[in-house]
C-alpha cells in the first residue's frame, strides 16, 4: 500500500522552552542524538510540568523528525519512565489510530532515514543559513506499507547489517592496533 505520510499520521511542531538545572520533564533537543538518530547522551529532566500541556507531552510509538539544520534523521521515542516533550528543532509523528496496526513506528523511521526518502526530503528543504524541511514537504512523504510480517523481516535485516557494519570497524580497529604494535616490536 502506497500513502502520504500526511494521511496516515499526524504531524506538529515541538514546542519551544528555556531549559532550567533541575524540572520533572526532559526536554529533547537535537544535540542529544547522533546523525543516526541515536540518543547519545543522558537525559536529564529540565522542564517544569507547569510549563507543557498534555498534547505536547511524547508517548511510546512517536517518532522525532530533526527537520532543522543538516542533521535530518527520524528517532524513535519510547519513555525512560521520565515524560519529555520535543523541542522546535523536530516534527512530532504520531500514527493515527486506524493505521496503528498496519504500520509499526520502528518501521516508519527506518522508510524516512531510508536514503530515497533523504533525498526527497532534503530537495525540498528551505532557506540558505540554516535549512530546514517544511511540515507539509514532510506531510507529502510517499510511504509503501507493506504487510507487519514483512516490515519485521526489514527492521531485522537492517540491525543486522548495522551490526555487521559496526563489527566490521571493531575489526578494523583491533587489526590497525595489530599493525601498528608489530612496527613497534620490529624497530625495538
Amino acid at each position: 500500500m502506497k500513502t502520504s505520510l500526511g494521511h496516515i499520521a499526524a504531524i506538529q511542531t515541538g514546542i519551544f522552552a528555556k531549559p532550567i538545572a533541575e524540572g520533572e520533564i526532559v526536554y529533547l533537543q537535537a544535540k542529544h542524538f547522533d546523525n543516526a538518530g541515536q540518543l547519545n547522551s543522558i537525559l536529564h529532566p529540565d522542564l517544569t510540568k507547569g510549563s507543557i500541556t498534555e498534547k505536547h507531552l511524547l508517548r511510546d510509538g512517536d517518532v522525532l523528525f530533526a527537520a532543522k539544520g543538516t542533521k535530518n534523521f527520524a528517532a524513535l521515542y519510547e519513555s525512560e519512565s521520565l515524560p519529555a516533550v520535543a523541542s522546535t528543532s523536530f516534527f512530532v509523528i504520531r500514527i493515527q489510530r486506524n493505521f496503528y496496526h498496519k504500520i509499526l513506528p520502528e518501521f516508519l523511521v527506518w522508510l524516512i532515514n531510508h536514503p530515497n526518502s533523504q533525498k526527497f526530503l532534503k530537495g525540498k528543504a528551505i532557506g540558505t543559513s540554516i535549512v530546514s524541511i517544511s511540515k507539509a514537504v514532510l506531510e507529502e512523504l510517499e510511504i509503501s506499507i507493506p504487510d507487519l510480517q514483512t516490515q519485521k523481516a526489514i527492521l531485522k535485516i537492517a540491525q543486522l547489517r548495522n551490526t555487521e557494519i559496526e563489527l566490521k570497524k571493531q575489526i578494523e580497529t583491533l587489526r590497525e592496533k595489530q599493525i601498528q604494535q608489530q612496527i613497534i616490536n620490529a624497530i625495538i
